[in-house]
């Protein structure tokens, strides 16, 4: 059976998350009933990231195996074509080695946080990010967050249903940027536990706030308990950018 590789952005808001559920419409059944509909067959769409309500990707990566070959080109149009009015989009579509998994050949996983940091509340980003008012010292988050980088057991980052078999996790990449009113948390690994990028960022917010030093983030790390963690920042500002195969 032929298989494709899909890229794949979407506004993760009026979904209960990527993966199929009973309790509403999710993006994985989104595709798949598109899917359906054009090539009239039921296939299954892996993703390479699982990610939660509300959540949005603009690199999210999936493949799907087919019954028949089609023109790459075909795929995408008619897949396009058969989405609409939901907000999810098919970017590009290649022909895919037998294989090729889109969640266990990832080598790395890329995640953007999004704090609007300003008084005014946003109005046509709303969706689309956290809003804080107070001032935060990014600076500090940035420093912060150089504790978190390497390999650690991130239980206190962890959501309580995560079903991960370890709590440990080597991250790669957690700088804290800001441009004007806008920061932004890049985190970057091979795999992240459920919630922990959002963990991240509310916790960071606590430093940047000044209601926590650095040394009150590395102690809640080092602790390995999910009650040490700071808030858990909301949905709408995280983003799966890429994934590197």
């Amino acid at each position: 059976m032929p298989r494709y590789k899909l890229t794949i952005e979407y506004d993760g808001a009026p979904f209960v998350g990527w993966q199929r559920q009973i309790n509403g419409l999710s993006v994985q059944e989104t595709l798949e009933t598109a899917l359906a509909a054009f090539a009239s067959e039921r296939a299954v769409v892996n993703g390479a990231g699982r990610t939660d309500a509300g959540v949005h990707a603009s690199g999210q990566v999936a493949h799907v195996d087919l019954s028949r070959e089609w023109r790459c080109d075909v795929v995408r149009d008619a897949m396009n074509a058969h989405l609409r009015p939901h907000p999810v989009a098919v970017v590009a579509v290649e022909a895919a080695a037998a294989e090729f998994d889109a969640r266990f050949s990832a080598t790395k996983r890329h995640y953007v946080y999004r704090i609007l940091n300003r008084r005014a509340p946003a109005a046509i980003e709303r969706n689309r990010l956290w809003h804080v008012a107070r001032r935060l010292d990014a600076d500090a988050m940035h420093a912060a967050a150089q504790l978190l980088v390497g390999r650690h057991d991130f239980s206190t980052f962890r959501a309580a249903e995560c079903q991960a078999n370890s709590p440990v996790r080597t991250l790669d990449r957690l700088d804290v940027l800001r441009d004007g009113d806008m920061i932004e948390i890049h985190a970057s690994a091979l795999s992240f536990l459920h919630h922990q990028v959002r963990s991240f960022a509310g916790s960071l917010e606590h430093v940047g706030s000044g209601k926590w030093r650095a040394q009150d983030l590395r102690d809640a790390l080092e602790a390995r308990d999910r009650a040490r963690c700071g808030m858990v920042a909301p949905p709408q500002g995280l983003c799966l950018t890429r994934v590197d195969y």
